[in-house]
């Protein structure tokens, strides 16, 4: 075996529903403006965009229910996903085949730094200054899809501190989680561990500290998480 002339990186793994294993992040892809209500409220045409995405750190996911408020911003956002876990992978995989490559499903918060983001924007600049910091990327239990299935519908909502701000349904997705696996496909070489945060609904908006965030999606449970 090799020697590292470091201690290597610990494998970033969130727990899995009714098993004692976890699964191994690889990589994270998200999509962006994935709602049209909420492209809309982003200031932007969902009519007229092909789908585009941006990365996380896999050490940027988090099971823990703490989110440490980040330094360096006056304006941090919750958007509320759903998260889904690959079991393989590969180039140029076909609509028809890419659930086949899909693991489980779970909860996860998109949290993004709006302010920086906002001036990443502006100065065409990339967003990982926003998006990719430490815990990010709060995530919920992974939920095998042989045993609760492919879910292509269902509410997904988001409360502060039990007042309900996002009211979505996966069927509002306009880039469908098999179509976002195959265009993925297109660019990446896909493999086991990789996760993809599936986009948000419409009524993102800011947290301070003392907020508690709860989101939940029919089928996946729910998760609490408290700002600190």
């Amino acid at each position: 075996m090799a020697d590292y002339v470091i201690t290597p990186p610990r494998t970033v793994a969130i727990p899995v529903a009714g098993q004692d294993g976890l699964f191994p992040v690889r990589r994270v892809y998200c999509i962006g403006r994935n709602y049209a209500a909420h492209a809309v409220e982003m200031g932007h045409d969902p009519n007229r965009e092909p789908p585009f995405f941006f990365q996380k750190n896999p050490d940027n996911l988090t099971a823990s229910d703490r989110f440490v408020y980040p330094p360096n911003s006056g304006d941090v956002h919750y958007e509320a996903e759903m998260a889904v876990a690959l079991k393989s992978g590969g180039r140029d995989i076909a609509v028809a085949d890419a659930l086949d490559h899909v693991f489980g499903y779970g909860l996860a918060l998109d949290m993004t730094r709006r302010d920086l983001q906002a001036q990443a924007k502006k100065m065409g600049r990339p967003w990982e200054i926003a998006k990719a910091f430490e815990g990010s990327a709060p995530v919920g239990l992974i939920h095998p899809a042989d045993r609760i299935g492919h879910p292509d519908r269902g509410a997904l909502r988001l409360w502060i501190n039990d007042e309900l701000r996002q009211d979505g349904d996966l069927d509002q997705m306009i880039w469908k989680v098999p179509e976002m696996i195959a265009y993925l496909s297109r660019y990446f070489e896909l493999a086991a561990g990789d996760v993809i945060l599936s986009g948000t609904p419409a009524g993102v908006g800011a947290v301070d500290r003392g907020d508690r965030i709860r989101i939940a999606i029919d089928g996946l449970g729910d998760m609490d998480v408290t700002v600190i």
